[in-house]
């Protein structure tokens, strides 16, 4: 598209001038010219004309000079229109007050057209490059406003409230999740699969931000199908299902880990695969803590064939068990220093997190701290802790 150029002058030869010096990058479309004899009609050019971006003024012109007439297009507010000035050799007052009103560049009579063309040229070049940046802000901020969106979708498939009905099973469970962009790839999901059997779960995709949600929603999308079946699956077998499904055409080589529970609520007895996750936490009744021992497992979407075992661990009324992703464990301040296992377990053994009695409790106090070690740096990974406390059936 053709740069559109306002020629202002009240010299009639100069847009004879100007059409003759031109004549190339018209006849190319390069330059389209429009013409105005003051300052006064340049404004109605301008009004006619919105797609105008450069101006080629006379400072002095009857009716209307050009100072004026540039005091006029400043109140325009258009950073993408710029003024080349034109003066009297030796006029450096009014071109002095021109540039100071937000003329671009000059030039000075009588008009060297080698110089002019060279500062015509100079100014679109400028002109252009606002443009795309113009251009890449709006970009950005449509992509931002995508990304916002995303992540309300993202975060809505994630369970907002805990069924009364875990409640009721004897249970108290609080999840969350803070990306560390946007959108993120930690996942965590539970409901009742029955009367008796609470299904909860926590993973991370090994990616971050779009291609890692993308990701971490087919994840938690095909665990909960799975898992909502009440097919005669065990455990072991419904795992290997899911990770079948996602080693199909994986063709970005993600992978995920999972830790990937059902609690009995009536014996209190955990059945779990850990899929290459962290070690959870359990915080005993008495206040001792312990980690879920690491015996094996391959995170998802390595190795389609892989055969998974499950495990079991035991919990009693009054204890805690609490999950989380490498972004708790691995976060890092201004110092370089990690937040690390042992501090974790140090914080419900013996600090605030020792303290605190419900689920919610814990996943608060846990947060905070980890905004306070994180202090100025920036999050580097999503984080994401489910807890929960045992309470006992209370049937």
């Amino acid at each position: 598209m053709a740069i559109r150029i306002l020629s202002v002058d009240d010299e009639q030869d100069m847009e004879m001038l100007i059409l003759q010096l031109f004549r190339k990058q018209i006849r190319e479309k390069k330059y389209e010219f429009v013409f105005a004899n003051n300052g006064i009609e340049a404004l109605e050019r301008l009004e006619e004309s919105k797609d105008i971006t450069l101006i080629l003024s006379d400072i002095n012109m009857p009716g209307m000079d050009g100072l004026t007439f540039l005091s006029h297009v400043n109140e325009k507010q258009n950073p993408l229109l710029k003024a080349i000035m034109v003066s009297a050799y030796g006029d450096m007052d009014n071109i002095r007050t021109a540039m100071n009103r937000g003329a671009f560049d000059f030039v000075t009579k009588p008009v060297n057209f080698e110089d002019l063309e060279i500062t015509i040229s100079k100014t679109v070049e400028h002109i252009e490059m606002l443009e795309n940046l113009e251009r890449g802000r709006e970009q950005l901020i449509a992509i931002q406003n995508d990304l916002s969106v995303a992540k309300e979708i993202q975060l809505s498939m994630l369970p907002k409230t805990v069924p009364a009905a875990i409640g009721k099973a004897g249970v108290d469970l609080n999840a969350f999740l803070q990306p560390a962009k946007a959108v993120g790839g930690d996942l965590y999901d539970y409901f009742m699969m029955d009367s008796e059997r609470l299904f909860f779960m926590i993973g991370d995709v090994s990616d971050k931000g779009v291609p890692a949600a993308l990701f971490m929603a087919i994840t938690k999308a095909i665990f909960k199908s799975q898992f909502s079946n009440r097919n005669g699956d065990t455990i072991s077998e419904k795992v290997k299902i899911v990770n079948e499904f996602l080693c199909e055409d994986n063709s970005s080589f993600m992978f995920v880990t999972a830790f990937v529970c059902i609690l009995n609520v009536k014996t209190g007895v955990v059945e779990y695969i850990d899929a290459g996750h962290e070690q959870p936490l359990i915080i005993r009744a008495d206040g001792t803590t312990e980690l879920v021992k690491k015996e094996g497992g391959m995170a998802l979407c390595f190795d389609s064939t892989f055969e998974y075992t499950s495990k079991t661990l035991q919990l009693n009324p009054g204890d805690k068990f609490v999950l989380y992703t490498d972004g708790v464990t691995d976060a890092n301040n201004l110092a370089g220093a990690r937040y690390g296992l042992h501090y974790l377990q140090d914080f419900f053994t013996t600090g605030e997190g020792s303290e605190q009695k419900t689920a919610k409790q814990m996943n608060e106090v846990t947060l905070a701290s980890l905004v306070d070690f994180i202090g100025a740096a920036n999050q580097f990974d999503d984080i994401t802790m489910l807890s929960l406390s045992y309470l006992g059936n209370p049937a």
